[in-house]
């Protein structure tokens, strides 16, 4: 057993301003007494301008967020995802990153988006990731003390064959940090969450970013906390905040026992 918080938040551009809100969001994670704490989708600085971006971010062994995080992971003695940072990979080379720190301050793995989101859901509302950011290509699993994560980011949600891959290398938990925009995320999020959690049988743990931005886009929220077997353990509205719940490895791996499904395929 283990205890998992998923933090809210708001991002804006200032990386200052956002760490020093999850610092105080990652204390009352410690006052839950979570071993594993999960931050949303670029939680360091929520931009999608490129010239803004490439003039803002850093390579990892510079970025100020990943920086205060390690320390706070090794001050407080947890395991922290930071849902995804922005990472400057060459001159004019971008990725969203998701990063795992161990609970001794040391990076353990960390996972590069697969999937861009380039969606037209409006005139006004458009996105378009993939001229962004360069798109990962591996899929990532790490070993925890409690069991294996398998990593993703918000879009990778509606590509069912990364979990399903993710799962067969061995993951119980299926990390899905977002910045689901309200559009979408009053249609789709808590069914397709429960959906990758039950055809799997994995616990879910989805933080997001919630709220009207600085730059007016919207997020959903809803951070959540799913079982194995499609139960929400946990929800968050539309706030700033954090949700804790403990973690029980046994369950996914009776449930996979029960139902079979993961070696039929």
């Amino acid at each position: 057993m283990f205890r998992a918080s998923c933090i809210q938040m708001k991002s804006n551009d200032s990386v200052e301003y956002n760490l020093l809100k999850t610092r105080k969001l990652i204390k009352k994670a410690v006052a839950q007494k979570a071993n594993l704490v999960l931050t949303p989708e670029i939680s360091s600085i929520f931009l999608l301008n490129k010239k803004k971006l490439l003039s803002m971010c850093t390579t990892m062994n510079k970025d100020k967020y990943l920086l205060g995080m390690k320390k706070l992971s090794k001050q407080y003695k947890i395991w922290i995802l930071i849902g995804s940072l922005i990472i400057r990979i060459g001159k004019n080379k971008l990725v969203n990153r998701s990063v795992l720190i161990n609970n001794k301050g040391i990076i353990k793995s960390y996972y590069d988006k697969i999937h861009m989101y380039d969606a037209n859901l409006s005139k006004k509302e458009k996105y378009k990731e993939s001229k962004i950011f360069v798109p990962g290509k591996k899929i990532k699993t790490v070993k925890l003390p409690w069991g294996v994560l398998g990593m993703s980011i918000c879009y990778d949600l509606r590509f069912p064959n990364l979990y399903r891959q993710l799962s067969k290398k061995g993951a119980l938990f299926l990390s899905i940090p977002s910045a689901f925009t309200q559009t979408t995320g009053i249609k789709h999020w808590h069914t397709l969450l429960k959906a990758r959690a039950i055809e799997n049988f994995c616990y879910i743990f989805a933080p997001a970013q919630s709220g009207t931005h600085f730059n007016g886009r919207k997020t959903f929220g809803h951070s959540l906390i799913i079982s194995p077997d499609g139960k929400i353990i946990k929800e968050l509205g539309k706030k700033e905040g954090v949700i804790t719940a403990s973690i029980d490895p046994k369950i996914a791996k009776k449930l996979r026992l029960i139902i079979p499904s993961l070696k039929a395929d």
